[in-house]
Parts: structure tokens; sequence; C-alpha cells
């Protein structure tokens, strides 16, 4: 896994370096700078564009790494890149034009518990056009095989917007109406800046003379619609919920909560950004040894890294919530259920990649569409029942179920798994640790009780995993480490 290894490690570390920033965003900024109840409405109008964003961009994001490498002369992938350029406006100039006849039709309907929601439908139409070409051109760079630059833009230019338009409120330079206004130009000038760098590394040159395999791509393209879109529903319809039966400042509680566990999935989105085009190109060329060993190896190193972050974030909880506004401190529920869904997902390594690219990517709509609907049938049972707990659950189970039935359905087509002996290794040395460290207090300040726990966890897993010499790929990176340490 070298080309893996070191794309991976670099979309690693600017992947770190945006959460940490969003974390100071969401921790410390949003929850201090502005009211709880425009916190809540950033939150509902950013998971809304983002359940929006699929269905705007056409699944041409998964189309273009999918059909890019099966291209072998140039006038060929001159007509794909002409075709994946202008099918998003098939459903963009549809939905604007929809957008603009029903404002208020629309804005009653996403505001029936929160009034202050209806004034910013346009908002959430313009977030989610501006994330899907995003995603178009982001794709555009990866068939290239350069992901740093648009993990940058994806994971780090946003967030340092986001914190300095949020010192301008704090100082009284700017509004919080500005803000908000602000917050979408940012999304749009993200999406000027990515077009321009995948222009730069391969120009498009307008061919309509589309492919031969057109309706081909246009299938799968309507179909990855429905499967990216089941996947979005499960992971923010739950806040665009939480705002239809409860008061909105309940999102912006269950927002920090729910991000404090997607910090289990640093790694597996630095990973992912190389490990989808290397799948794409095994299964076109059928290299279904190739791809056994990537689906293995991925999901161990995967496995390691989101339970070790697991593990600090569970054993560091209660430090950490002691060190913000008492109002968002109550959420360890939210965050152990979502949490260990992440780890189930960061453990299936690169199986999304291998359903996507396959041939047998049509059966991602029955379980996409099951899923999309099991999951808004739970959080209506769920929420109005249990509140923010209950929406935790039901998304809990919904990805529960979803990664179970691809993990069968990937082992049913293809033979293989991705679990080894060295699996169930590393599950017990979290475990042990878990359990140890949980219960295990410091009387100091939290900040210091957090750096105690956090470097003793590290080091006495890592120190294990060495020592056992569970995963190559680990081994050598610590190897390497250690010798240059002398």
């Amino acid at each position: 896994m070298g080309i893996v290894s070191k794309q991976a490690l670099n979309n690693t570390m600017i992947t770190y370096l945006g959460f940490g920033i969003a974390a100071i965003n969401t921790l410390f900024l949003y929850t201090n700078f502005l009211t709880d109840e425009y916190y809540g409405l950033v939150t509902v109008i950013l998971s809304t564009s983002a359940v929006l964003m699929p269905l705007l961009a056409f699944g041409v994001p998964n189309t273009l790494i999918k059909f890019y490498s099966s291209f072998k002369q140039e006038k060929d992938t001159q007509a794909f890149e002409t075709l994946m350029l202008l099918l998003p406006l098939v459903l963009i100039v549809p939905i604007a034009l929809i957008s603009f006849l029903f404002t208020d039709v629309i804005g009653d309907f996403i505001s029936k518990e929160n009034g202050m929601v209806k004034d910013y439908v346009w908002y959430i139409f313009l977030i989610g056009m501006a994330m899907a070409y995003f995603e178009v051109f982001y794709a555009w760079a990866k068939v290239q095989m350069k992901s740093v630059f648009g993990n940058f833009m994806k994971e780090v230019f946003n967030r340092v917007g986001v914190m300095l338009l949020l010192f301008l409120v704090y100082f009284g330079v700017i509004s919080v109406d500005f803000f908000l206004k602000a917050l979408v130009a940012l999304y749009l000038l993200r999406t000027v800046i990515m077009k321009l760098y995948a222009y730069r590394l391969k120009m498009p040159t307008l061919n309509f003379d589309f492919p031969a395999n057109t309706r081909v791509i246009l299938n799968y393209s309507a179909l990855i619609i429905l499967g990216g879109s089941a996947a979005v529903i499960i992971l923010e319809i739950d806040k665009v919920m939480i705002n239809q039966f409860i008061e909105i400042e309940n999102v912006a509680y269950y927002g920090v909560a729910i991000y404090i566990a997607t910090t289990i999935i640093v790694p597996s989105r630095a990973m992912h950004q190389i490990t989808y085009p290397m799948t794409a190109e095994l299964l076109n060329n059928k290299n279904l040894v190739g791809l056994e060993s990537l689906y293995k190896k991925s999901s161990l190193t995967l496995f390691i890294a989101s339970g070790l972050l697991f593990v600090l974030i569970i054993t560091n909880l209660n430090d950490l919530f002691l060190m913000l506004p008492e109002e968002y401190r109550g959420g360890f529920v939210i965050v152990f259920l979502i949490g260990l869904a992440k780890v189930y997902d960061s453990v299936l390594g690169n199986n999304n990649a291998i359903l996507f690219n396959s041939d047998y990517y049509k059966a991602l709509l029955v379980m996409g569409g099951f899923l999309a609907v099991l999951v808004i049938v739970l959080n209506l049972m769920f929420i109005p029942k249990y509140g923010l707990n209950g929406a935790a659950f039901a998304t809990f189970l919904a990805i529960a179920l979803y990664n179970t039935i691809k993990f069968f359905y990937v082992k049913s087509k293809f033979g293989i798994v991705p679990y080894t002996i060295e699996t169930l290794k590393v599950l017990g040395i979290l475990l042990v640790l878990g359990v140890l460290f949980y219960f295990l207090d410091f009387p100091f300040h939290p900040i210091l009780n957090i750096v105690i726990k956090g470097v003793l966890v590290t080091l006495l897993f890592l120190g294990i995993l060495f020592k056992l010499r569970i995963s190559e790929d680990v081994y050598g990176i610590l190897n390497r480490f250690l010798g240059k340490k002398g």
C-alpha cells in the first residue's frame, strides 16, 4: 500500500488539522459566540444542504471515479468528462426553479416547530449546490491521483473561514445575519477554487459526442443518487428531524455530541481519498487478489486508528464535558452510540468503494432505499419519545444494519471478508484499555487529565501493536519512526 500510505498520511495530517480547527469552532466558538438557537439554525442549514447534495450532484462524483479509468481513447475521455460536468445541471436547474416558485411552501414545511428556519430556503439550496459541484471537481482531481489539495479544501478551508467569521461576530464587526450570508459565500468560493485546481490538473475539452455506453453511465448515476442519498440521510437526517419535533437549540446540543463522535472517522476519510480510485482500478482490471489484499489491509489499519480514537474519546469524555457550557454536557449516550457506529464503518475498510465501483452497484438502490426509509421511521418513533438519545439510537441501529447488509453482500458476491485473526487481537486490546482507563480518574484540571490519560492509552496501545507486530503497515510506520529517533 505504498501509494495509499503516502497520500493517506498527507490526507490524515490535513484531515486532523481540519478536525482540530472544527473542534475549536464546534466546542468553543459556536457555543460561546452564537446563541443556542442560532447555532442550531446553522446546524439545520448545513445538515439539510448535505442531505440535498447527493441529489444535486446526480451521482457524478462516484460515476467519474468508476468509469474514468475504463476509457482508453482521449476523445472518449473528453466526451465522458463533458457529460460529467453537465449532468448535475439536469437536477440543479429544475430544483432551483421549484425553490423559486414555492419558497414559502418549502419554508413552512421545514419550520413547523421552529419558525426562524423559514427564511433560509435559498441558503440551503445554494450551499447544497456548492457542495455538489465541489465533490464533482474533487473527484476530477482524485482520478488524476491527486487528492491532497482537495482534501485540504474540504477539511480545512471552510473551517478556517468559519473561525474568522465567528471572531468577527464576537467582536461586533458583523451581525449574525451577515455571518449566515458569508457562510453561503464561503461554500461557493471553495467550489470555485476547487474547479480552478481541477482544471489546472486537466483542462476539459468539450466533446458532445457522448460515449457509446452513455446509457449505462446515466443508469449508474441515477442509482448512485439513491445510494448516496441514503448514506447521507442516515448521517444527517437526525439533525434535520430534531428541528421538526423539538426546539432548535437542541439541534446545537446534539450537533456538538455528534461532532465529538465523528472525529473517529478522520483516518477513514483520509484513506478513502486514495483507496476509492484504487478500488475502481482493481475492479476494472478484475484483479480480485489485489482487491482482497486492499480490503483486509484497509480494514485492519482503519480499525486500529478508529478503535484507538474511540477509546480515547470515551475515557476522556467526562473531562471534555467539564470544559463546555453546562447545557452541552449531557451527550454521553449520543457520543457512545454514534462513535460505535463510526468504528463499525471503519472496520469495513473499502467496502463502500467495492460496492459503488462493482457491477453489483444496483444492490445499493435496494439497500439504500430500505435503510433511508428505516432511519426516518426510527427517528419518527424515537425522537418524540426519547429526544436526542432517541435520535442517536435510531442512527446507530440504521448504520449497524446497513453495514451488516453490505458486509454479507460483498462476501456473497466476491468471496472476501475484511476480518482476520488480527482484527480480534485489536478488539481484545481495545476492550481491556477502554475498561481500565474509563474507571481511572486523575484529580487535576480536565485538560491535564485528558493529556495524561491520552498519552498513556496511546503509548500502551501502540506499544502492544508494535510488540505483537499485529499490522505490518502500522509496524512499518512505527519502526521507521523509532529508527529516526535513534
